[in-house]
């Protein structure tokens, strides 16, 4: 019997148990077991009866459906896994990954086929060693064997191919045997489910039936066994009677001294029993699967695990970007200021105003003091207060109630309610109207919100990052922000440099982005020319780390594989900017500055053209006399 508990989501407490050969559960009244939580899709999940097991399907659903067994999980969301056997003690987690719907599982085995003692023949762990020797006295038995353990070598690492081909292996070595079971225990040990059955005659694949009298032989004796007409060994018990099992081999999976599964192979005819020498050699290419299927299960645990790992950092990287210092690149003096700054103020719950120009990283600053506080474990949310209009903001941050306003057709949370136990993030605080900034003041003087329409306040624990690129003590002189507002937020300020005041830090971070985008563009860049660097330096990057980003981007995009990033792909403003400073003298007449201008580019000219005087005179639109003229006046 499987019976299952809601252990966390609204119905929790709720238990329910399979009463039927399978139901259905989902959010939708249609359901054999309806739950209220609006997270999981119509019709989630069915669970069903596989002979002696409960599968659990997942119905395609929008977030799938996770198996957590103890410390491994199994994710069912195809294209290739939809389905799973349940085993006791089984989390089924549904709907919302950071919020699911957790069901326990409990599975009741029913043990009344307890198997009597008597068997045919048995054969220990410590036999099958001798039995290895003395094979190579019978050559015949020897060469199945060497072909058998050949084919099981070449089935690869996945588990499936594994079974699969041990199940065929099987019907090669015994022509006897009508059908194979393949059982694997799970983690600790304690149970042990059917992972594949096979019949030799395909149509009869669905009617597969294994006998766990067998298999509590195997575990108890801790050997293989051989049970000859089992109907009357066994004794009359259910499952080997519904499986009309006339004599069966049952062959312990050994992983050390722990059994991790059994090979079971049936003769469901009343001809051809199976002798002890099949006994033998079943035990034997026993030991020699063991080692496969446990690489096999070792790989897919591996390879799960990387998957749900991948899946989680992507989920994570989407809904709350965690950045740490490693990530803010700097190695300036300026730089080294700040992250000083940082180290003393990150375990507080002081507020903090981050100042700076556009494109400096406040953001990804305040980021950091979030991911490296004690506050790490609730959300960062961010709020620009200069993107929405004062109604729709004041809604964002502080939620409004159904009715508050035309279109407000529910109850919404704001981000201050969203943030509560973390930090909250208002990027161009400087661009708030002075009405916002009023309800911002009473946040950090009470602590409590109150949503729009609403005449409750909500307390809300909160630490709030503020950013601006103006000077709010020039716009408190202005009258455009309020003075005590500009106190509570002025506790400790933090002045991001302008990159152009650290550019130290332009080499570290153009190779930062160069490798961020070569991966994302999965494109081989061998790196800067020295040249190109040199520009960049001595560019002034108004736009600040965020213009370098993108012009990092570009580059990337518009350079040729294999090759270093030339000065010739930069863009027209940093070339245009470096070509102006070197060309352009800063002292003379006009005429001295004008020929000095000429000069420099009948100089670059050449050097372009390899001082070839007929194709830098086409480039320049002159005649190869009139250059010659030109070169001779400025002696060049």
């Amino acid at each position: 019997m499987l019976e299952l508990e809601v252990v966390q989501g609204q119905d929790k407490g709720r238990r329910f148990s399979l009463e039927s050969s399978r139901i259905v559960v989902g959010r939708s009244p249609s359901c054999d077991v309806t739950l209220g939580d609006y997270h999981l899709s119509a019709e989630h999940i069915q669970i069903y009866v596989d002979g002696d097991s409960y599968i659990a399907r997942d119905l395609r659903s929008t977030n799938g459906t996770m198996i957590l067994r103890n410390t491994d999980r199994l994710i069912l969301k195809g294209p290739n896994q939809w389905e799973a056997p349940l085993q006791d003690g089984d989390r089924l987690l549904l709907g919302d990954p950071t919020s699911p719907t957790i069901l326990l599982c409990s599975v009741h085995l029913n043990t009344k086929d307890d198997a009597p003692e008597k068997l045919v023949a048995k054969k220990s762990r410590e036999e099958l060693k001798k039995l290895a020797v003395e094979l190579g006295a019978v050559p015949d038995d020897l060469a199945k064997l060497y072909k058998a353990t050949s084919r099981l070598s070449q089935s690869g690492v996945e588990l499936n191919n594994v079974l699969v081909a041990l199940a065929d292996v099987v019907f090669d070595l015994l022509e006897n045997s009508t059908h194979v079971t393949i059982l694997l225990a799970d983690k600790e040990g304690s149970r042990y489910t059917p992972v594949l059955a096979r019949a030799r005659n395909a149509e009869e694949e669905k009617s597969v039936r294994m006998s766990r009298a067998v298999l509590r032989r195997v575990l108890n004796d801790r050997a293989a066994v051989l049970v000859a007409n089992a109907e009357k060994e066994l004794g009359s018990t259910e499952s080997v009677m519904a499986a009309n099992i006339m004599s069966s081999l049952g062959v312990p999976l050994w992983s050390g001294e722990e059994i991790r599964g059994v090979l079971q192979a049936d003769n469901r005819t009343s001809s051809g029993m199976f002798r002890e020498r099949d006994l033998e050699l079943l035990a034997i290419l026993g030991s020699h699967a063991a080692s496969a299927i446990e690489s096999a299960r070792l790989y897919q645990k591996l390879k799960t695990s990387e998957e749900q790992a991948r899946s989680e950092a992507a989920y994570l990287k989407k809904k709350n970007p965690k950045r740490t210092f490693d990530d803010i690149v700097g190695e300036s003096p300026a730089m080294q200021t700040i992250f000083s700054q940082l180290e003393k103020v990150i375990d507080t719950r002081a507020t903090i105003l981050i100042e700076g120009e556009t494109g400096t990283g406040k953001e990804l600053v305040a980021n950091a003091i979030h991911d490296q506080g004690q506050r790490t474990s609730k959300l960062f949310v961010a709020a620009n207060c200069a993107a929405l209009p004062e109604n729709l903001l004041e809604s964002e941050l502080f939620g409004h109630v159904k009715g508050a306003f035309t279109g407000a057709d529910r109850d919404k949370k704001g981000l201050f309610e969203v943030a509560d136990g973390g930090t909250l993030f208002l990027d161009e605080i400087g661009e708030m109207s002075i009405s916002l900034q009023a309800r911002i003041l009473r946040v950090l003087q009470e602590g409590e919100i109150r949503p729009v329409g609403s005449s409750r306040t909500k307390k809300v624990d909160v630490r709030i990052i503020c950013a601006t690129n103006k000077s709010l003590e020039e716009e408190v002189k202005a009258g455009r922000f309020r003075e005590d507002l500009y106190y509570r937020l002025h506790v400790f300020p933090i002045e991001l440099p302008p990159l152009r005041e650290r550019r130290e830090d332009i080499p570290a971070l153009a190779h930062h982005f160069l490798e961020r985008y070569t991966k994302e563009l999965q494109k081989t860049v061998l790196g800067f020319s020295q040249e190109a660097l040199d520009i960049m330096f001595a560019y002034k990057w108004p736009g600040n780390i965020r213009e370098l980003e993108n012009e990092v981007q570009r580059l990337v995009i518009q350079c040729d594989p294999e090759t270093f990033i030339q000065p010739d792909l930069l863009s027209v403003q940093i070339q245009g900017t470096h070509i102006a400073e070197k060309m352009n003298p800063s002292t003379g007449s006009l005429k001295e500055r004008m020929e000095a201008v000429e000069k420099w580019i009948l100089r670059e000219s050449l050097e372009k053209y390899d001082n070839n005087k007929t194709r830098t005179a086409k480039a320049l639109g002159i005649t190869r006399e009139g250059l010659h003229k030109k070169l001779s006046r400025y002696d060049m």
